[in-house]
């Protein structure tokens, strides 16, 4: 906090304290006042500076001093009203909710009926050449067994026939 402000805070509280001397001398003035008066307008006391610099913190209350207010309060007529509502309300929250599944799981249905048939177009697609010397097997290189897959093939052999 720069000195300019803290000059300023300092001669605010001053005017305050002197606002409040003056308050007090009229006060002990005035003895016809009642005492009902002088308890209504209850002078608290300068606080002086904070330790901490915070000049703009207020003292805090305890909580059992705090007034709460008991909220609204609504005719039966009302409460059933928005009871109805809410059930409404969930009722179509649900209903979209139970679309949404739907959809999702119409959607991943889909998809692995498009995998299968993608899977059986590429077997259908494939070239397949049928070895019946298992000697070439032995002769081939390590690169070109890689590509050797196993099928059973004899319904496809009869389909080409």
């Amino acid at each position: 906090m720069t000195e300019e402000t803290q000059n300023k805070v300092l001669e605010i509280v001053a005017n305050i304290a002197k606002s409040q001397d003056n308050e007090k001398n009229i006060e002990s003035n005035d003895e016809d006042k009642s005492e009902k008066e002088t308890k209504a307008t209850k002078i608290e006391p300068i606080r002086g500076i904070p330790k901490s610099g915070r000049f703009w913190k207020s003292k805090k209350e305890k909580f059992s001093t705090i007034n709460k207010t008991k909220g609204l309060r609504y005719s039966f007529e009302k409460k059933e009203a928005l009871r109805q509502e809410m059930q409404k309300v969930k009722e179509l929250s649900k209903q979209m909710i139970a679309e949404l599944k739907q959809k999702e799981i119409a959607r991943k249905e889909r998809r692995r009926q498009n995998l299968q048939r993608a899977e059986e177009n590429k077997r259908k697609a494939e070239v397949v050449q049928v070895i019946t010397n298992t000697a070439k097997l032995k002769r081939m290189r390590k690169k070109q067994l890689r590509f050797i897959e196993k099928r059973d093939v004899s319904k496809e052999i009869q389909a080409n026939k």
